[in-house]
């Protein structure tokens, strides 16, 4: 019986028999990290606006693919040549990638170079030359400065710029074998522009796994305030309705059926008795009662009533 062989086998794998194929691929563990994808999803919001300072222009970036596969199938399917970026994470203690395409670099090179208004040429694949690399590094910089406030909600990272490769596949960033995430971005000039190619190991996301494996949690991630500001408006121009309470008095029910017109009920309330305040059946405060000179009725308020305040008198008792 003739072995049946897969010649491009996803995530990265090598060819060879059926049955190789399934031991390799049992090896590899690829967990999910919703929430990094998320981050990832808002920081192409954020880096449009980032690259509009950067080159005075219009730039719209683009999520391309989320890709979970090993670390150096990951760097080789970025193609080459193309310049890396190699940073270290702190304080992950680990490296990450940031391959810039040729396109990209030198479309962004052109326009800040007064070339706006030209045709964008195609590229001949050559070596890089030092202004071009240097170039690069100040591009590459910008855009970890940029990654970087997406991951504050999950304890946060700083990206330190090391040095540059001309081949993605020379960036030693982890083992060949080492599960990884391929972040792919592309980003537009006004019909120019390239992509960006993240790649993450896993070893580099240890320490917060366990949050990134969590699904989004609202709209906490990001760092867009916008809608805590929208509610924080609505709620202080919305009324609350609140009772003040000056007493309260238990009696039984055989003494209330013995009340007649005319009786005086002494409900032992003096001058210094202060009221309660609630709202939606939720005590608030008490409050001293007195009298503007408008003849209004009004409230100081003396001591607050919350859950900080009541679960200290528990302890007391």
């Amino acid at each position: 019986m003739n072995q049946r062989t897969l010649r491009q086998p996803e995530g990265g794998l090598a060819e060879g028999s059926i049955e190789e194929q399934i031991i390799q691929m049992a090896s590899l563990s690829y967990e999910r990290l919703p929430l990094l994808e998320t981050i990832f999803e808002r920081y192409a919001l954020a880096l449009g606006s980032a690259f509009k300072s950067f080159v005075a222009m219009p730039c719209e970036v683009t999520l391309l693919s989320f890709e979970y596969l090993p670390c150096g199938p990951a760097l080789e399917a970025i193609g080459a040549p193309a310049l890396t970026a190699v940073a270290r994470a702190d304080p992950w203690d680990a490296r990450i990638a940031l391959a810039v395409s040729p396109e990209l670099l030198f479309s962004t090179l052109e326009i800040m170079l007064g070339g706006r208004n030209g045709d964008s040429r195609a590229w001949s694949p050559r070596s890089f030359t030092a202004i071009e690399r240097r170039f690069c590094q100040k591009l590459a910089e910008m855009v970890l400065d940029e990654l970087e406030p997406g991951f504050e909600p999950v304890g946060g990272v700083r990206f330190r710029f090391d040095h540059l490769e001309n081949i993605p596949s020379n960036a030693v960033i982890a083992p060949p074998a080492t599960p990884a995430v391929r972040i792919r971005l592309q980003v537009g000039l006004e019909g120019r522009g390239g992509t960006l190619d993240f790649v993450i190991p896993d070893s580099a996301l240890d320490s917060i796994r366990p949050l990134l494996s969590q699904s989004f949690p609202g709209g906490e991630v990001g760092g867009d305030s916008g809608w805590r500001e929208a509610l924080g408006r609505s709620i202080e121009g919305s009324e609350a309705r609140l009772t003040a309470v000056l007493h309260e008095v238990r009696l039984g029910l055989r003494e209330v059926l013995d009340w007649t017109p005319g009786q005086v009920i002494d409900l032992g309330i003096d001058m210094e008795h202060e009221a309660t305040v609630s709202c939606n059946g939720r005590a608030l405060f008490r409050a001293a009662m007195g009298r503007r000179k408008n003849g209004s009725v009004a409230l100081r308020v003396t001591e607050e009533l919350g859950d900080e305040k009541e679960r200290d008198d528990g302890r007391a008792d």
